[in-house]
């Protein structure tokens, strides 16, 4: 089984100040890779892993640039 790995790497302890990239960017990132690969997150330089799993994604709202 081929495998994805995202090296996940804490950044920030503030979300306006991580690095990051929309969902097109993603899909076209994801489109050279195997179909079928798992995909998995690696933490801490691979000390610690985990999964991507559709029960935890949640689209929030930035609450402070909607206020403008």
């Amino acid at each position: 089984m081929k495998r994805l790995m995202i090296l996940a790497q804490r950044e920030t302890y503030g979300m306006d100040d991580v690095q990051t990239m929309t969902v097109r960017e993603l899909r076209e990132a994801l489109e050279e890779f195997d179909d079928d690969a798992e995909v998995i997150l690696s933490h801490d330089s691979g000390y610690t892993y985990g999964g991507i799993r559709y029960d935890l994604m949640e689209e929030t709202e930035d609450e402070e640039n909607d206020e403008e």
